[in-house]
């Protein structure tokens, strides 16, 4: 076949968005965008590929097997890198069923039509594919304020709904691995930030809610504390490792920024005084109400990456505050997309605090 293709599902999503954006830009590869458009994936983040010949965009679920292998052996892609996944740990408190259905489930499927596509490939091709996962760091569990940051080796203790059924459908794949050869690779990674990022998650909420005057809701006494990833420093990270990663291996992405959300939230705060003085909102720090907390709330997370430094070479580029620039500043500029992803479903649903 004279194109390259690579498989992405959740591509229409926050940080699959940018992985797409990111594979166009510096690869040459086509990238087959398969997303369900759930609420948190949506078609106002897809157009930004509207015109770009190397980005196929297919709406449908990793679950369903005939789509998957009609996609496997029309395309015949090079790698598989699966985002598709229900994230967000209130919803998972709420309504756990649809993180077992895609998280665990959706993910055996791809599993298995990933091994049955990859046996019938020549030799070189199988020596050449990948099966990328993307996971998270909540399948750790969480840390006293003077553990050391986790690192590959760290035990699973999940909890909540959504960081089991991460952790669940981490093991399904190292399985894969060494059961069946699969060549899978598994990234864990610390919270991401950025564009594209749907506003259930703190730093989206709090920049919206601030735009409108609405309370900025932090979650018990909000000194909750995680590390922070620029979401294109993670995209770098995940390219590198699907490039150049060891099949079998885990490798850690974290972006060196412990903050407590107290802190972000301030600093949040700080960014959209200066870069919109006129607000009538201004301060934006007397918008912060303190909410209940919610159930489980794991006090800190913190990722250790230097195997992934050591090995592939990677660090971030981006530190936190330049990060927060940039991300308000997109949202600012960028209202437009807001505004059309919050409009329907979204806005019939209770917003969370996500951290």
């Amino acid at each position: 076949m004279s194109k390259k293709y690579i498989l992405v599902t959740g591509g229409a999503g926050f940080i699959g968005s940018n992985f797409v954006s990111l594979a166009i830009k510096s690869t040459e590869l086509t990238v087959i965008n398969l997303d369900k458009l759930t609420y948190a994936g949506n078609l106002a983040t897809v157009e930004q590929f509207a015109n770009n010949d190397r980005q196929i965009f297919v709406q449908g679920d990793i679950g369903d097997r005939q789509l998957i292998d009609k996609l496997l052996a029309e395309y015949q892609p090079q790698a598989i890198v699966n985002f598709a996944a229900e994230t967000h740990v209130d919803r998972s408190i709420d309504g756990p069923a649809s993180f077992i259905e895609t998280n665990i489930n959706g993910t055996f499927n791809l599993l298995e039509c990933a091994r049955q596509y990859w046996r019938t490939l020549a030799d070189d091709a199988r020596a050449e594919f990948r099966f990328l996962h993307i996971s998270t760091d909540e399948v750790f569990g969480s840390l006293g304020p003077n553990d050391p940051a986790f690192t590959e080796l760290t035990p699973y203790t999940p909890n909540s709904p959504y960081s089991a059924s991460k952790a669940s459908s981490d093991h399904l794949v190292r399985s894969y691995f060494h059961t069946y050869g699969l060549p899978t690779l598994i990234t864990n990674c610390s919270n991401n930030y950025g564009p594209y990022q749907f506003p259930e998650k703190l730093i989206p909420l709090m920049i919206l809610n601030a735009f409108a005057g609405k309370p900025l809701p932090i979650y018990g006494d909000g000194k909750n504390v995680r590390d922070w990833l620029y979401v294109e420093d993670h995209c770098s990270a995940i390219a590198l490792v699907l490039a150049k990663g060891t099949p079998g291996e885990t490798y850690n992405v974290g972006g060196n920024a412990e903050r407590d959300n107290l802190w972000l939230v301030d600093r949040l705060c700080t960014i959209l005084d200066e870069l919109l003085p006129t607000s009538p909102h201004c301060p934006h720090k007397q918008l912060v109400e303190f909410v209940r907390d919610r159930p489980g709330h794991d006090r800190r997370y913190a990722i250790d990456f230097t195997k992934l430094n050591t090995e592939l070479g990677w660090q971030p580029t981006e530190d936190i505050d330049s990060g927060l620039r940039r991300t308000v500043q997109w949202y600012i500029d960028n209202q437009d997309w807001c505004q059309t992803v919050t409009a329907n479903k979204y806005q019939q649903q209770r917003l969370g605090v996500a951290a």
